[in-house]
């Protein structure tokens, strides 16, 4: 391995993200040990635009059940450096966020860290409110991602709202890496309508599975999950991401950003109840 370079692994699961992933890609260049673009027979250049630039390419066709496309990375083609790390094809790594990992790594002790991103929405970025983030550094020994009953995963092929599940201390690098997923407020909608069902059949899971399920989140988990259906999440959300965290310092695209939030937590709330009403 060049010791100048990262040791760690990038896998970027994708499909039809051709428009975005040329960016991503290059702002991997040079940094990391090996990049991995795991396609899902897109049909809008994407596996091109990967194979231009030296990286491989691996074809994901997905048959319903279990793994799904980061989980099958892991187990079917493997990682062979000490570190994974998940990127999709609309996010960026920054000169900071290299810095920091080539400066934690080397003597780091944890299985895993927690990464935070700067979105971009309406034509800038949210630097305050609540900030996106996930768990998608780690050792690849020390676990993989949820795993769920086939029946109770949406229609789509990655793990998106799943978290891995780790063996060890979990920590948090600071830098930020930069997000571009939402250009206007109805292409927000349209993907979340999808999400707002996936956190619906989550919870029904949940509700079925007992205490050994509640009991592997984390705690910002368990308390969205134990409180779903309460009128009041939504607006509590709002309040704590707008106010409590600065969110307005975003200006209209902070207010406009936790409007959007307050608005699924009421989709979610909708979808949740009506399942229970038809149940019974």
């Amino acid at each position: 391995m060049d010791n100048s370079k990262l040791p760690v692994t990038v896998c970027i699961p994708v499909r039809n993200g051709g428009r975005n992933l040329g960016e991503c890609l290059e702002s991997l260049r040079g940094a990391f040990a090996e990049v991995v673009v795991v396609d899902s027979q897109s049909t809008d250049g994407t596996r091109e635009t990967a194979l231009r630039t030296g990286i491989e390419v691996l074809e994901f066709r997905w048959d319903g059940k279990f793994p799904k496309k980061r989980n099958w990375f892991l187990r079917m083609r493997g990682v062979k450096t000490p570190w994974v790390l998940f990127l999709d094809a609309d996010e960026r790594v920054t000169p900071d966020f290299v810095a920091e990992l080539r400066h934690r790594l080397p003597e780091a002790k944890e299985a895993g860290f927690w990464l935070t991103f700067d979105n971009w929405f309406e034509s800038g970025f949210l630097r305050h409110g609540d900030v996106f983030r996930k768990l998608a550094l780690f050792r690849p020994e020390t676990g993989e991602y949820e795993r769920f009953p086939e029946e109770m995963w949406s229609g789509l092929d990655m793990e998106v709202h799943e978290h891995p599940v780790l063996r060890g201390k979990v920590g948090e690098i600071q830098a930020r890496l930069q997000h571009f997923p939402f250009r206007d407020a109805e292409s927000y909608r349209a993907k979340h309508e999808e999400y707002a069902q996936w956190e619906v059949r989550r919870r029904q899971w949940l509700d079925r599975s007992g205490w050994e399920a509640w009991a592997a989140l984390t705690t910002r988990q368990w308390f969205k999950y134990r409180y779903l259906e309460k009128w009041w999440l939504g607006p509590l959300y709002f309040l704590v991401s707008y106010l409590g965290k600065a969110g307005f310092l975003d200006g209209k695209a902070g207010w406009n950003f936790a409007r959007l939030k307050l608005d699924y937590f009421r989709r979610i709330r909708s979808k949740l109840l009506e399942t229970r009403k038809t149940s019974r």
